[in-house]
């Protein structure tokens, strides 16, 4: 069976800040409805990435590709959710979640519309009314997907959107995502430091050596779906994993047969 032609390619990105080198030849790319996690230390330039195909910065070097295009990324390509949930603390949930659809032009009234049947997906229904400070951690974080994932980007861009929560609810959060991830399969790339999250999320790995952020390792996840936080094989492989992150000159981690 031929292998499905890429959603999205990095192509030998390289970005420099002045003399700082960020990244050099960072080449990725995902299929639709996979999900990728890009694993790597801190200052190996994963935000930078994520900054690129946002059009926060320009790459040195190098193309990113839609569909097997280069011509320019048509506006709402990208959804990103960052590590804060960045909701606005005068607006209730219904109206935070409708923010990213307003912010492109729909109507207050349609955004609504569009945003109330996935409320109960999303864990919020009967909280729509409610502020950002009578939600707990985790309903924060599942208000800010549902504002990035109602915009219908064709690419989910998720840079650490856990990383703040406390162990229990991070890991209550990874089923969760894990969950709605199998029923809707966005295409998405997940920037992480946490080796477990990676592979109980994604279905590819990729590992970044330390600035100038590079792919050291591309690591299939043979894992089936739902999986499990106490599966001794993510356990096995997360071991791998970490061990590649921790030794980043020893020979590349080969991909696990799936």
């Amino acid at each position: 069976m031929s292998r499905a032609a890429p959603k999205l390619e990095l192509r030998g990105l390289g970005k420099r800040f002045g003399e700082l080198e960020v990244l050099r030849d960072l080449s990725l790319e995902a299929r639709s409805g996979e999900f990728l996690a890009i694993l790597g230390p801190s200052g190996s330039g994963k935000s930078t990435a994520f900054s690129i195909l946002t059009g926060g910065t320009k790459a040195s070097s190098g193309e990113v590709l839609l569909d097997g295009h280069a011509d320019g990324m048509p506006t709402g390509t990208f959804a990103y959710m960052p590590q804060s949930d960045a909701l606005l603390p005068w607006r209730r949930v219904l109206d935070n979640a409708t923010l990213g659809l307003e912010v492109r032009g729909m109507p207050r009234r349609a955004a609504r519309e569009r945003v109330r049947p996935l409320l109960p997906t999303f864990g919020l229904d009967g909280f729509e009314d409610a502020y950002p400070f009578q939600l707990s951690g985790g309903m924060r974080q599942r208000a800010a997907l549902l504002r990035t994932v109602v915009q219908e980007s064709e690419v989910l861009l998720l840079d650490e959107p856990f990383g703040a929560l406390d162990a229990l609810t991070r890991a209550e959060m990874q089923r969760w995502l894990a969950s709605v991830w199998a029923h809707f399969r966005w295409t998405v790339l997940l920037v992480t430091h946490d080796v477990r999250e990676a592979v109980f999320l994604a279905d590819r790995v990729y590992v970044l050596s330390p600035r100038p952020g590079t792919v050291v390792a591309e690591v299939t996840v043979p894992l089936s779906r739902p999986r499990s936080l106490t599966d001794p094989l993510l356990a096995q492989l997360e071991s791998e994993l970490l061990g590649r992150l921790l030794t980043p000159g020893s020979p590349e981690t080969p991909a696990r047969p799936g």
